[in-house]
């Protein structure tokens, strides 16, 4: 089964910490990547830039609306992704308990889904 864990944080506490303390939390989620990939659980994973970088679509009436920035005006911010191909749940939360942002931030944990070839979405296996 599939599982995204999503890494989301207050972008402010990057700021406030300090660029040494942010470079060793960097050096933190690249080892836990790299013990992801050595468990042979790892299926992808991303750090993404801040969310001032961000592009956001929407339909609006059908035509499209282009904004720079976050979206939403919020404190936390999705700062990166991985996926895991675990058994179950229990599996991704003990994954998730280990991430580095765990300990500064939240990780959210969803199931994948697929799409079928009779039109219907499906959990990942």
């Amino acid at each position: 089964m599939r599982y995204m864990l999503m890494f989301h944080y207050a972008e402010e506490t990057g700021e406030s910490i300090g660029e040494e303390a942010m470079a060793a939390g960097m050096r933190a989620f690249a080892a836990y990547a790299a013990t992801l990939e050595q468990a042979g659980v790892l299926v992808s994973g991303q750090v993404l830039q801040p969310s001032t970088s961000a592009t956001t679509l929407t339909l609006v009436d059908g035509e499209p609306r282009i904004q720079d920035g976050p979206f939403a005006d919020t404190r936390e911010q999705l700062g990166g992704v991985v996926v895991i191909d675990v058994p179950d749940l229990d599996a991704a939360l003990g994954w998730a308990r280990q991430a580095p942002p765990a300990s500064w931030g939240t990780v959210e944990v969803r199931p994948g889904a697929v799409h079928t070839e009779a039109g219907v979405w499906v959990p990942s296996s």
